[in-house]
């Protein structure tokens, strides 16, 4: 059976448990249990605090992890990066009072900076030939400049609310964060073998969340240049209607392309376009 750990709260709890949901396991978290095993599949599910994650991990405690990009650097385990999820994007930034008058990251030299993320921050600063001073705080970060803590902070960043409202603006991205799985380095063949079984359900949920399938009509004499527009998995599927000198054409489109290719496919004559959800998509 393969062990994974994942937030018991917090941002990416809901998305970990939507994911795992997609991939058709079935569990039961009734009463917020610390631990569930899937009804359906070989899992057992720990439900722990982000930042014991990759310990836990690295203790084989448990094989797998879903985690924040961030807090993985930050605890720096001997883990591998297996995959990135796409959800719980956010970004690790230093930030400034408003009033301050940044220019570059030279303008951080000789400031007293509070943070959560020592680790990375430390790396980011040695990197740049930056000598400032790190405070290191676990909660409340953003109000340290506020009180008299801090010149300035290194906190995660979503909207930018959260700074805007204790009258911080940011100033350098020192990392994207999202979620990731990981893992033991250490694993069974027999759990290597379930954590590729759980990759390629992962995969068919993503990769259908970016694409879409398109159904519509088309004269016979457009059929070249709509091909061209729309290659799908290999080549779309075409279908004659009862109308003479028309057909059914059927592809995958990408999300990010989705709309310029709308565009083209009215341009050649495209009618009666019908776009569908996929819900998995096996490649």
């Amino acid at each position: 059976m393969l062990k994974i750990a994942i937030q018991k709260s917090g941002r990416l709890y809901e998305d970990s448990m939507k994911l795992l949901k997609e991939c058709g396991i079935q569990l039961n978290n009734g009463n917020k249990q610390l631990k569930t095993v899937a009804e359906n599949f070989p899992l057992e599910v720990f439900f722990l605090r982000d930042d014991d994650i990759p310990q836990y991990v690295f203790d084989s405690v448990a094989d797998i992890g879903i985690v924040g990009e961030n807090v993985l650097l930050e605890k720096n385990k001997d883990i591998n990066l297996v995959h990135r999820l796409g959800f719980g994007k956010c970004r690790l930034s230093i930030a400034v009072p408003k009033n301050f008058k940044y220019k570059s990251s030279e303008d951080l030299q000789g400031l007293k900076i509070a943070t959560s993320y020592a680790g990375i921050l430390k790396k980011y600063l040695k990197k740049n030939k930056i000598d400032a001073e790190i405070h290191e705080i676990s909660g409340s970060v953003e109000i340290a400049p506020g009180i008299g803590l801090a010149d300035a902070i290194c906190d995660l960043v979503s909207s930018g609310s959260t700074l805007f409202t204790n009258n911080l603006k940011e100033a350098e991205v020192i990392l994207k964060s999202e979620a990731v799985l990981a893992a033991n380095k250490n694993l069974s063949a027999e759990k290597k073998q379930l954590l590729e079984k759980l990759l390629m359900r992962i995969n068919a949920v993503r990769t259908a969340k970016n694409n879409k399938y398109i159904i519509l009509n088309a004269p016979n004499s457009q059929l070249k240049n709509i091909e061209a527009v729309l290659p799908g998995m290999k080549s779309p599927t075409v279908t004659p209607l009862a109308t003479e000198g028309w057909s059914s054409v059927q592809s995958v489109v990408n999300e990010n392309d989705f709309w310029e290719v709308i565009e083209k496919l009215k341009k050649f004559q495209a009618e009666g376009i019908l776009v569908l959800p996929i819900e998995k998509m096996i490649v």
